[in-house]
């Protein structure tokens, strides 16, 4: 049955693989297919991805496959994991650098450019000597649905 994420990283993957002696493996190449199809999942929801388009009887890695091979697609590059709040982390591609944005109220994720932080960032720099990894960080608050119906509420 093919698969419905077709693997757009597969070049790149393959690459990287082989300059580090590893074989690109179909597994490896759902799991990043997923990855970029789901957009911000943890691993049991990209297993659980991963269960679905194998279907009934079908082959699927189990959640500690996946658990190991993001982890390798991490230290290739290829994803970034960022810890949202309470729970297992969220994998995304890493293609795109953005910071998140999440709702303590409804739990919307957002994504913003990573520029916002700038200022920030800048000044870390300055005074501690501390480079900022924007890949990695979730900041927590209140959306503006979430603001406007407590207003309404009021």
């Amino acid at each position: 049955m093919p698969h419905p994420h077709p693997p757009s990283d597969a070049a790149p993957l393959a690459e990287r693989l082989r300059a580090r002696g590893l074989r690109l493996t179909t597994q490896r190449q759902r799991v990043l297919a997923a990855v970029a199809a789901l957009e911000h999942a943890t691993p049991e929801e990209i297993a659980s991805q991963l269960r679905e388009e194998a279907g009934p009887g079908g082959a699927a890695p189990d959640t500690s496959t996946v658990y190991r091979n993001l982890e390798l697609l991490e230290r290739l590059g290829l994803v970034w994991h960022t810890h949202l709040g309470k729970g297992a982390p969220v994998y995304h591609a890493a293609e795109h650098p953005h910071l998140h944005v999440v709702c303590a109220g409804c739990g919307e994720i957002s994504s913003v450019d990573p520029a916002l932080l700038d200022g920030a960032a800048e000044r870390l720099a300055a005074d501690l000597g501390f480079q900022l990894d924007v890949g990695h960080v979730a900041l927590s608050g209140t959306c503006r649905a979430c603001r406007e119906r407590a207003g309404s509420e009021s």
